[in-house]
């Protein structure tokens, strides 16, 4: 990938709807996620295999990954919590995984009834059958920059997660500050701690805006060398188990500052935005994202 690219992966279909209040339709879900290829988004998180009892609004993982229709080059990802879960994915049809572990130890065990070390454990028999099968994993650390029930959480334990999962065999970590606390300063003092032990190259960040600091956050990261980004469209989002956070950075709002600052990403930005209105529109609210709202200047098309 050349210094001028940036990846963008869309986590809308998954992070991006996982917490919505009512069940979106499988057809609309589908719809969705064809909808962001076609803009150009190479990499869309499609769902995630995790059990229905703890997250409702995935219960229909297995329909819609029948139901995607795949673009060639294209890659549709899906969260696995564990075994059994990555069971379901690869008879769903899934060519590519992510597992998701924190570096706060009580969101750990609020979020999957685990601590770290166990969680990570649990993650080890999944990682040697996807190697087995050929399949590529993409392992998430969450709570990067602070933690909804212990706050504060010590670099060093986000950089031994970090490269715990990278060690197993998880191509691409990907760092998200899961209650959107961080400030610029922190969010990249934080990336080069962790790529003092994991490839830089090998890193992604992932941020909430919760606060409205994602995007200053995400450039900080980009000044440090990061070059793939993970976003929702529409800003859609949050976590079922981080009370208070909001949504993703908006992906139209993320593509606008790189186009703008001159890194090239293959995404359609007025198809984007139409994307973002029509998904809005069908979960019955305004988007969240600015560019949704106001639009491109003139200029832009």
């Amino acid at each position: 990938m050349s210094a001028d690219t940036v990846r963008v992966v869309e986590v809308g279909p998954r992070d991006g709807l996982q917490n919505e209040p009512s069940q979106v339709p499988a057809r609309t879900k589908i719809a969705l996620i064809e909808r962001l290829a076609d803009c150009g988004l190479a990499v869309v998180e499609a769902t995630s295999f995790v059990s229905p009892k703890w997250v409702p609004q995935m219960a229909d993982a297995e329909e819609v990954m029948r139901g995607l229709r795949r673009r060639p080059g294209h890659r549709y990802p899906v969260l696995v919590p564990n075994t059994a879960g990555y069971a379901r994915a690869r008879a769903a049809g899934a060519t590519e995984i992510a597992v998701f572990a924190a570096a706060s130890e009580a969101f750990s065990r609020r979020n999957i009834n685990a601590g770290i070390d166990e969680s990570l454990e649990r993650f080890r028999p999944v990682l040697e059958r996807a190697r087995a099968d050929g399949v590529e994993v993409r392992g998430y650390v969450s709570t990067v920059l602070g933690c909804p029930y212990q706050g504060e959480v010590p670099l060093a334990d986000v950089v031994r997660v970090a490269r715990s999962l990278h060690a197993m065999g998880c191509s691409e970590i990907s760092l998200g500050d899961t209650i959107g606390v961080g400030t610029p300063r922190q969010a990249r003092a934080m990336v080069e701690a962790v790529a003092s032990e994991v490839p830089l190259a090998a890193l992604a960040v992932h941020f909430h805006d919760t606060r409205g600091q994602a995007l200053a956050n995400v450039w900080a990261c980009i000044e440090a060398g990061v070059r793939a980004v993970d976003a929702s469209v529409a800003g859609l989002g949050g976590c079922p188990y981080a009370p208070g956070a909001s949504g993703n950075v908006a992906t139209e709002d993320l593509v606008y500052l790189l186009h703008g600052c001159g890194f090239a990403t293959g995404i359609d930005l007025p198809a984007l935005i139409e994307t973002a209105r029509w998904i809005s529109a069908e979960l019955g609210r305004e988007p969240a994202s600015r560019l949704a709202r106001a639009g491109l200047p003139r200029a832009h098309g």
